[in-house]
């Protein structure tokens, strides 16, 4: 019994960041700003001095607050399958463009926030006094798979996320998992690119790939001493095998005490 459960002990965790970490150098990366891509979902909000005449470049938001509401006093769910009849924000389409009320089409593919904030309020000037935008991207997620506790696709409220927020979302690696070359899969201007990061070591903050970006998968792959699933199906079995047998021979034992 005593081999059988030294032969099973887990494997050692993986420390994050390990080894001495250069603060100076670390201090000065850049982080970078996401820029808008194809199917994206931004959420555009307008303000300016006459607020009457600034509700109407706002109606697609107020619609769906109405219909969100309506969804809720009739009791809909999404246990129903019933959803909201509209969505909020502008889906930037195929060729990279939105449709905004009196602006018609505008291309806004590789812009971050602050060129579409710029954008409007030099397209709006002639429409609103003092205009000026308040954006956010509504469908900022990624998705996360292999050796982690909840694998999922997680949507953030913001706009900046690291490797390592992303996996404390996740409920960290498991024991079998590899901080030392976790996959990025990452999709920019319909080309797809790979990236490997090394959460052991404090470099991998110097990573173009530390801070992901919308609609990113993170794989975390197992390391080779995982167990397959017909192993631990086996250890299981010879567990289960074992607690009974044990169960068995004390029986017999008591049993032989009380009729001698």
């Amino acid at each position: 019994m005593l081999l059988f459960i030294f032969s099973c002990k887990a494997p050692r965790q993986v420390q994050y960041l390990q080894g001495p970490i250069d603060t100076a150098a670390l201090s000065k990366i850049n982080i970078p700003e996401p820029v808008i891509q194809k199917g994206d979902l931004i959420g555009i909000t307008v303000y300016s001095d006459n607020p009457e005449v600034t509700a109407v470049y706002n109606q697609q938001m107020a619609t769906t607050a109405i219909s969100s509401a309506a969804t809720s006093s009739a009791g809909l769910s999404a246990a129903t399958g019933q959803t909201s009849p509209s969505m909020p924000g502008y889906l930037v389409d195929a060729g990279g463009n939105i449709r905004f009320q009196s602006l018609g089409l505008l291309h806004v593919e590789g812009m971050t926030r602050a060129a579409l904030e710029q954008l409007l309020k030099e397209k709006l000037t002639p429409y609103l006094k003092n205009p000026y935008c308040n954006i956010r991207f509504l469908n900022y997620k990624f998705t996360m798979l292999g050796e982690v506790t909840r694998q999922g696709v997680y949507s953030i409220p913001n706009e900046k996320i690291s490797i390592l927020e992303a996996l404390g979302m996740a409920g960290d690696i498991t024991l079998y998992g590899e901080k030392d070359s976790i996959l990025i899969v990452r999709e920019v201007n319909g080309k797809r690119s790979f990236g490997y990061l090394n959460v052991s070591k404090p470099d991998v903050m110097l990573s173009p790939y530390y801070y992901l970006r919308q609609n990113d998968v993170v794989i975390v792959k197992a390391n080779p001493k995982k167990p397959s699933i017909s192993e631990q199906t086996a250890t299981r079995r010879l567990a289960t095998v074992a607690t009974i047998t044990s169960i068995l021979v004390s029986v017999s034992l008591i049993f032989s005490r009380v009729w001698q």
